[in-house]
């Protein structure tokens, strides 16, 4: 059993109300897909949209949907599945608010994202030291301005990762 099998037992997805309007236990089967992006693949469809956020703001399966990413990231998954994992914990600690339809609309989903996201502050670190690529260095940084509180260690990071950073994390367009 690998990182992200054992984050997604954990949670009892079939109790969780989807942004789809069934229960959420369709979407391991789409973390598992995503978790598991290959070279060969091409581009991926989550197949989270409508499900764990809309643009009008996160469902139901935000906290626990971010919790499997954050165990794909520890699962030292290839670079093909980190990005679009990456993309995906974006979506899930920038998130503008719950939807207004989730089924506890007064629950504050972002912030329980960004939470969960603070344990894994290390795991992005890494990201933007380890693939000196600016897409997925970039999309870890881009994180970090969201839950990073210690600003001076994030300012230290901008410096050392000036070289492969995107031009909007080098200047602090990205800060939040």
């Amino acid at each position: 059993m690998n990182l992200v099998d054992l984050e997604i037992a954990r949670h009892d997805w079939r109790n969780i109300p989807c942004g789809c309007g069934e229960s959420a236990e369709h979407l391991p089967a789409d973390l598992r897909r995503l978790a598991e992006h290959g070279p060969a693949q091409g581009p991926i469809e989550t197949g989270l949209d409508d499900h764990a956020w809309s643009v009008r703001g996160l469902w139901d399966p935000a906290p626990a949907v971010t919790s499997v990413v954050l165990a794909a990231l520890a699962d030292e998954r290839t670079p093909y599945a980190r990005l679009p994992c990456l993309d995906v914990l974006h979506r899930m600690v920038a998130g503008d608010g719950t939807h207004p339809q989730a089924a506890r609309p007064d629950l504050d989903l972002p912030a329980l994202c960004r939470d969960l996201a603070v344990g894994g502050t290390w795991l992005l670190y890494r990201e933007v030291m380890t693939f000196q690529d600016p897409g997925q260095a970039g999309a870890a940084f881009e994180i970090l301005t969201v839950i990073e509180t210690d600003r001076d260690r994030l300012e230290r990071l901008r410096e050392a990762a000036a070289g492969w950073l995107p031009v909007c994390c080098r200047t602090g367009l990205c800060d939040d």
